[in-house]
């Protein structure tokens, strides 16, 4: 049985991925996709979405990290993956479930689930380039528009040679829209003989008892749920080893974000930073109402110094937090 953290661009960077995979229970995750287009990257685009490399792929708390490639051409896509090979790769995770437009029109992630020849072709291509302790894995979708499609899919990476598949119980139109069709996952998991692990929609440990029972498998990846939840992963491995553990307050939670917001500065442009601290809290109020307080206070304020002050004064007071007072204060 396995949890692990989803990939998601321009949301769990390294930043997110060393603060909620020390929160503990994730097995390991995976890194933002790159994308492979027509040339061999450089170490610095590797290095740029996938820093853990020079740590040994794993996050500050030890957690193994896989690098993610994305992308529609077999050749350039298995030179890449060789190079991240060199550069300290353990495992290789092929994306064919990303649902972004600008995404698709390149040739990348769910789009390629309508050439299920193609997908195939890919990962045989990838597991030929990599040294053969080094594992191919794959994300997929149920399909485009579609699950009519998914078996062949699932059956065309696990023939061409990936390992373990993560099935994300939707398809690509359907976006991120509930619900999510974890019978679909039980269908592809009865098809392949390569492990499966269920995604999408499983939000609380109650979801993933119902993911459990719909779809047969235990392992799971977690991608919003966990955002918005951190200690999800924690809850569920406890729960499965019969454990009781305790929900993680907002006072526990509070601290990782503030965390959040120095170690974002330090990495991104003062006009950048607000907007990744925004983004994760606003994701938090679907699991603390104290978080929908804080975020109501930040959500308009671009200005690091008096987020500074907000955030400080949330650990002191929070949910009653007076922003007209603050803005003078800053005036003083």
């Amino acid at each position: 049985m396995e949890i692990a953290l989803a990939p998601m661009e321009g949301l769990v960077d390294d930043i997110l991925r060393e603060l909620l995979t020390e929160v503990g229970g994730l097995d390991w995750c995976v890194s933002e996709f790159i994308r492979v287009c027509d040339r061999l990257l450089p170490a610095a685009a590797f290095a740029k979405l996938a820093p853990e490399l020079g740590q040994g792929a794993r996050t500050p708390s030890g957690t193994p990290m896989r690098v993610q490639l994305l992308g529609s051409d077999p050749a350039c896509l298995a030179d890449n993956a060789a190079f991240a090979c060199t550069l300290g790769a353990p495992v290789i995770d092929l994306n064919f479930g990303c649902p972004a437009k600008t995404v698709n029109k390149s040739r990348g992630g769910a789009v390629l689930l309508k050439e299920p020849e193609l997908l195939n072709r890919i990962v045989e291509s990838v597991r030929q380039a990599v040294p053969a302790h080094i594992p191919v894995t794959a994300k997929m979708r149920l399909g485009y528009d579609s699950p009519n499609s998914a078996l062949a899919c699932a059956e065309a990476l696990a023939e061409g040679g990936a390992t373990q598949l993560v099935v994300h119980a939707r398809t690509k139109v359907e976006g991120y829209r509930p619900p999510a069709h974890w019978e679909w996952v039980a269908r592809v998991a009865d098809r392949v003989s390569v492990p499966v692990l269920a995604n999408g929609e499983i939000w609380t440990l109650d979801d993933y008892w119902r993911c459990r029972s719909v779809s047969g498998q235990a392992s799971v990846m977690l991608g919003r749920g966990l955002v918005s939840r951190p200690d999800l992963a924690l809850q569920i491995a406890a729960a499965v080893r019969g454990e009781e553990t305790a929900v993680q307050s907002w006072a526990e939670i509070l601290p990782r974000v503030q965390r959040f917001w120095v170690m974002a500065q330090r990495k991104l442009a003062p006009r950048y930073a607000p907007g990744r601290l925004k983004q994760w809290l606003g994701m938090l109020t679907r699991s603390y109402p104290e978080a929908a307080a804080l975020f109501a206070q930040v959500r308009r304020e671009s200005d690091c110094a008096l987020i500074d002050r907000l955030l400080g004064m949330a650990g002191q007071n929070p949910g009653n937090l007076d922003l007209d007072q603050e803005r003078r204060l800053q005036l003083v």
